[in-house]
């Protein structure tokens, strides 16, 4: 597969954006509104892949088209096997953040290529450590930054990252929430 087609970013992420400009890709922005709930039965490590094909075929069907290629993904971050989303309001956020202090964490995303029918879709995970962040830099952190539309409630590329992050061991950009190196070199862009 390749991108010779117009590519359709399927998310509205400044992250992901700010990423494929830095790889000099073209690409438009699509989003749709789609149910990004899941059963508890389907295994943690499948729910980023599960939500971005989701994504990939809701964005299809709205464009109505099978002449370009969508790209989405989903990242989440997992600690102690549960699952932290995007918080919903400050007092989520701090208590996200103080559950990532001092620990080792994965952050995973789900990425799908969607053209006509041909669906290529994987996993990206790395593993990051945060060293021990105080309560008083954690709450100066959510209000100066109000990361509400991150996974984990926070941005690696921002003041906490910076400050705290002890270790990263995989993708840097897959932290950022799209693994684009992987992706290239699976796609052969």
């Amino acid at each position: 597969m390749n991108i010779t087609e117009k590519l359709i970013l399927g998310s509205g992420s400044p992250r992901r954006k700010e990423i494929l400009s830095l790889a000099d890709i073209d690409f438009e922005v699509q989003v749709s509104d789609v149910d990004e709930s899941f059963s508890d039965n389907i295994p943690v490590d499948d729910v980023p892949e599960l939500l971005a094909i989701r994504k990939a075929r809701a964005i299809q069907k709205q464009l109505n088209v099978t002449e370009v290629t969508i790209l989405t993904a989903d990242t989440i971050v997992v600690v102690d096997s549960e699952i932290l989303g995007k918080p919903v309001d400050r007092e989520e956020a701090i208590l996200m953040i103080q559950k990532l202090s001092g620990k080792k964490h994965r952050v995973l995303t789900g990425v799908c290529v969607l053209k006509e029918n041909e669906i290529i879709s994987f996993t990206d995970t790395t593993r990051v450590t945060f060293a021990e962040i105080s309560k008083s830099d954690i709450e100066y952190y959510v209000d100066m930054y109000k990361p509400f539309d991150k996974a984990g409630a926070y941005a690696i590329q921002e003041w906490i990252g910076v400050r705290y992050i002890k270790n990263i061991d995989g993708c840097y950009y897959n932290v950022m929430g799209l693994p684009l190196p992987k992706i290239i070199r699976k796609l052969n862009w």
